[in-house]
């Protein structure tokens, strides 16, 4: 798979339907779930293909992505974000971090336990290679504990991940940190 960049642009000319749930939005169309798949979007749960809200949030930003209600009624990125808020008090954070590593080209799944909201993998290496990174979200103002914060590096460590932190400082703007040791006096 080459850069993520190109895979956007490529999708770009390819748009689809999906529909709002509380876990998600649910894409019904095979194409469209192998096609999203591949490009590291997703997960398949059962026979249903079900974008997580992040994803769905960029990809309709993107303008490749239409989600409707369960309704058959067209929904807003607003709606959408309210949705993905409800799971997530931290989404429009998680969100900001999620748009700006994808138009770096870099693929960014789900991330595991409380080491980090998402796993990236460098530039061409999804499908082939294990994820490098664990990106732990943060805002600025809002402090996370130490002791938060050495369990989310020793789990890293463990996991063999960088821990990288993505503070969204109060211009809206992400700055990336890399964390690899943490040594208290």
């Amino acid at each position: 798979m080459n850069s993520n960049k190109e895979s956007t642009s490529n999708q770009s000319e390819f748009r689809f339907k999906g529909v709002l749930t509380e876990k998600g939005v649910k894409i019904s169309e095979k194409q469209a779930a192998d096609r999203l798949s591949s490009s590291g979007y997703g997960v398949s749960e059962g026979k249903e293909f079900l974008l997580s809200f992040f994803e769905a949030l960029y990809l309709f930003d993107k303008g490749i992505l239409e989600v409707e209600d369960g309704k058959d009624k067209k929904t807003s990125f607003q709606k959408l974000l309210r949705s993905c808020e409800k799971t997530d008090g931290n989404a429009w954070v998680k969100y900001l971090a999620y748009r700006d590593l994808r138009s770096r080209g870099y693929v960014v799944r789900e991330g595991f336990g409380s080491s980090g909201d998402f796993r990236v993998y460098e530039r061409g290496e999804y499908n082939k290679d294990t994820a490098k990174y664990l990106v732990l979200n943060l805002q600025e103002g809002k402090p996370i504990s130490l002791e938060d914060l050495t369990n989310a590096l020793k789990q890293c460590q463990s996991l063999k991940k960088e821990l990288v932190l993505a503070v969204m400082n109060r211009r809206g703007e992400i700055v990336y940190y890399s964390v690899s040791q943490l040594t208290l006096k």
